[in-house]
């Protein structure tokens, strides 16, 4: 856990496994304008800078045809966040939520997410925008976005009964 994370009224904490259940690769970083967590976006749609997914000389032939795609999923791991929170209190909500039901970079397990538009690649880099990460983050992978089978423009999330307990 990350012991200077700002607590909030309504957020619950847990006390994590004492072992991990599986491992994983960080296949490079990401590099951002951004240092600390203030000066970071909310979300991926709040800027258009431009960031560098550097990834490591051993993980580069992967990267071989990716230009023939013009938006990529990538996956990043939001190494300074909070690992124990199980509620949270969002700035903007009158009510602690469930971390399963927000994408707060706060959850066991701090996994991000963005669809990002690919600008260029070149030895060992992809240009990007569409990121909302601090510089230095670890970069976990890279997917192409395929609209025919990712997007799912009937997806709603209905924020009504939000001050209730867990679902039982």
């Amino acid at each position: 856990m990350n012991e200077d994370v700002e607590r909030r009224p309504g957020e619950e904490a847990i006390s994590l496994p004492a072992e991990y259940d599986a491992g994983l690769y960080f296949i490079g970083r990401v590099r951002t304008p951004w240092k600390t967590r203030a000066e970071c976006p909310k979300n991926n749609t709040q800027t258009d800078a431009v960031c560098t997914l550097e990834v490591d000389a051993r993980y580069q032939p992967a990267l071989q045809n990716l230009e023939g795609a013009t938006h990529l999923i990538v996956l990043y791991w939001m190494d300074r966040a909070a690992r124990d929170l199980v509620r949270q209190q969002p700035r903007h909500a009158p009510a602690s939520r469930g971390t399963f039901s927000l994408r707060s970079p706060a959850r066991p397990n701090p996994i991000a997410l963005a669809v990002v538009e690919r600008l260029a690649i070149g030895d060992g880099t992809v240009s990007v925008r569409g990121l909302d990460c601090l510089d230095g983050t670890p970069l976990l992978d890279i997917k192409p976005y395929f609209a025919s089978i990712d997007s799912r423009p009937e997806a709603r999330v209905d924020r009504a009964g939000t001050d209730a307990a867990a679902a039982s």
